[in-house]
């Protein structure tokens, strides 16, 4: 239960301000309209590579695992899935006889657990209720960094067949924990906190990818896309109502497991009102009169640049589609889904850069995966094998 609340906040935030993309604050008006969309090319080109580096990463962590560790190999995972899947090959007494079948209730459930949960969160961040919000958040950040980070050392020791005992283990794993907890839910260097959330969203997609059934993680990749559609876009959609009331309120939805590319500081300017609302809400100088400001008056500063935000949810399910594609053995089908998400995401930050508004950034990139997927493990794989086996070259 902790591990799927920790998700659907993860899906919550990124779906909120998924992929948002800074602005800058309005330019003077009598400068031209080309130096203007030229700034606009060059800020939207080099927030886009600020991006799809930390998702590269995070996707090729999930491949690497994949292909070193023996426990996520096909032959070898075990017959344990999760709960909330229950209709499955190996549950043979509630079990539709249909793979497709079963896929679609396993869908239908976690769907629906889904907007519930998402729901008690929307009621909970209207009624301020911060102090449970955090509470599961940090317990669930607790249980990845050091439960999940144990058992992941562990299959480590056993594919490399090194020794280490339990009280060198425990110190490592201490140490990672407690930093990436200091990192993520107080203050630390921009690097490493992005690090520790590259690495908690690879974690969570190789659990998806290790307990989920095969069928069920494919439908549940296309559901959660058509989800993020409706929740982020339909007016009465709950994440929209639950971005619309941060926007209110001036204040940030739970910015401690959002990957910035940029550092979110207080910056204010000599009027006194903030740069962006993910900043801190410095009040008193707000409050201040213009007596005061003119008698110790600021140094003008620069607007900060409002770094691309990407929700970890998205993190996730990018890294779960390629992971998935990797258990396949298939080098060109796994480079053909990194591309196709890489696409995807630079496509919706285009569209993006048009509309200006909070946009999913799952949709595209999933779907475009999930297409790329299909070609080319059963059109062009098939193809190529049948090629090499006759000899003919291209």
């Amino acid at each position: 239960f902790f591990f799927f609340f920790f998700l659907i906040i993860l899906k919550c935030r990124s779906s909120g301000i998924n992929a948002e993309y800074g602005q800058r604050r309005e330019p003077a008006e009598e400068l031209e309209d080309d130096d203007d969309e030229q700034e606009t090319l060059k800020y939207g080109a080099k927030h886009v590579m600020m991006l799809i580096v930390p998702v590269s990463l995070c996707m090729i962590l999930v491949i690497v695992t994949i292909r070193v560790i023996t426990m996520y190999d096909v032959g070898s995972q075990p017959n344990i899935y999760l709960v909330y899947t229950p209709f499955n090959e190996h549950n043979q007494n509630i079990s539709t006889g249909s793979p497709i079948s079963d896929a679609l209730l396993n869908m239908l459930i976690v769907l629906g657990l889904v907007i519930f949960m998402t729901c008690v969160l929307v009621l909970l961040y209207k009624y301020r209720c911060y102090k449970i919000i955090e509470g599961w958040l940090f317990l669930s950040s607790l249980i990845l960094l050091f439960l999940f980070t144990f058992l992941y050392m562990q299959e480590i020791v056993v594919r490399f067949n090194f020794a280490m005992d339990y009280i060198t283990s425990g110190l490592i794993v201490w140490n990672f924990g407690v930093m990436g907890i200091i990192s993520i839910h107080w203050k630390g260097p921009l690097m490493l906190q992005q690090a520790y959330l590259l690495i908690i969203s690879a974690l969570m997609a190789l659990v998806f990818i290790n307990y989920l059934p095969d069928w069920t993680l494919w439908f549940i990749l296309g559901g959660i896309a058509v989800y993020d559609l409706f929740a982020v876009l339909c007016p009465k959609g709950p994440l929209r109502i639950l971005v619309e009331t941060a926007e209110e309120r001036n204040e940030p939805i739970f910015p401690s497991l959002i990957y910035s590319s940029t550092v979110m500081w207080s910056i204010a300017m000599a009027d006194g009102e903030p740069i962006n609302y993910n900043a801190l809400n410095n009040t008193s100088s707000s409050t201040t009169s213009n007596t005061t400001q003119a008698q110790q008056p600021q140094p003008e500063q620069e607007p900060e640049e409002q770094g691309v935000k990407l929700g970890l949810g998205d993190f996730i399910f990018y890294s779960v589609l390629v992971g998935k594609a990797a258990t396949a053995d298939d080098w060109n089908t796994v480079m053909a889904c990194f591309v196709a998400i890489l696409i995807g995401l630079c496509l919706t930050l285009l569209i993006l850069a048009i509309v200006k508004k909070a946009l999913p950034a799952l949709p595209i990139s999933i779907f475009v995966g999930i297409l790329f997927y299909v070609c080319t493990r059963f059109c062009i794989k098939p193809m190529c094998d049948q090629m090499a086996i006759s000899q003919v070259y291209v």
